[in-house]
């Protein structure tokens, strides 16, 4: 799971950058001078950001021909749901076979679904489906709760900024995209093994107690927070999600 410092969600607040109101322009006025059979993320999939915001990382595929040898200058596309914004939306691969766009998600928290399509030479599409996340102000509180008190056990991953504790535990806690096991449970739980530890549901002591060092508003942005980034995704009754 990507991760990045809440002090980037300041700076997406203050920031907003001049092309996510970019709007697309007509594809045919592109020339393309290749074609390809094949669409591959480079980079810049499952990123976590704030809701109309700019992404922190652009978004990058490769065109590839049937060899699997990258295509120059064939012809890429992106669409996505209503809100969000490509900059630029469509274009022409590099020498290297990529085409680099930055995405703004839209106004609304939730998962939001990309289209990047490229062209046959017998003009049939190719697409690739990204996926992407933006968080509401909820989800963002509950993100700078984890990164606080939970990220260095929950997230197996180190960084410079985070080393984690996740090989040190004899009981390895659950990532919290670990949906698999997570979206089984209800919100109460979550609430009640947040709130009273491990214990509270039969689970490892190594999970303390956290309901003396969180509000239940804290408590209940951090499991808005995991119920978003939750892979597969949690579909609960009554949750919003981005439509095209």
């Amino acid at each position: 799971m990507r991760r990045y410092s809440p002090a980037l969600f300041v700076v997406f607040f203050i920031l907003v950058s001049a092309g996510c109101t970019r709007k697309p322009g007509a594809a045919s006025a592109l020339k393309p001078t290749g074609f390809g059979a094949a669409l591959v993320e480079s980079s810049g999939g499952k990123q976590i950001g704030a809701t109309g915001m700019v992404l922190a990382q652009p978004v990058v595929v490769q065109v590839n021909d049937e060899q699997g040898t990258a295509v120059t200058g064939a012809l890429v596309e992106f669409s996505g749901p209503v809100g969000v914004n490509f900059d630029p939306p469509s274009g022409v691969t590099d020498s290297s076979g990529q085409f680099s766009t930055s995405v703004a998600l839209g106004g609304m928290a939730g998962r939001y679904q990309l289209t990047a399509r490229t062209f046959t030479k017998a003009q049939k599409p190719v697409e690739l489906k990204i996926d992407e996340i933006a968080l509401g102000y909820q989800q963002q509180v509950g993100f700078q709760l984890d990164d606080k008190y939970c990220a260095r056990c929950h997230n197996p991953e180190s960084s410079a900024e985070r080393v984690s504790n996740f090989d040190n535990l004899a009981v390895k806690p659950h990532p919290f995209t670990e949906g698999d096991t997570l979206n089984k449970m209800s919100d109460a739980d979550l609430t009640a093994i947040i709130g009273h530890g491990g214990p509270a549901l039969n689970k490892s002591a190594l999970m303390p107690p956290y309901g003396y060092t969180l509000s239940k508003t804290e408590i209940e942005a951090l499991i808005a927070y995991i119920r978003l980034i939750s892979d597969p995704p949690y579909h609960a009754s009554g949750m919003v999600y981005a439509q095209k």
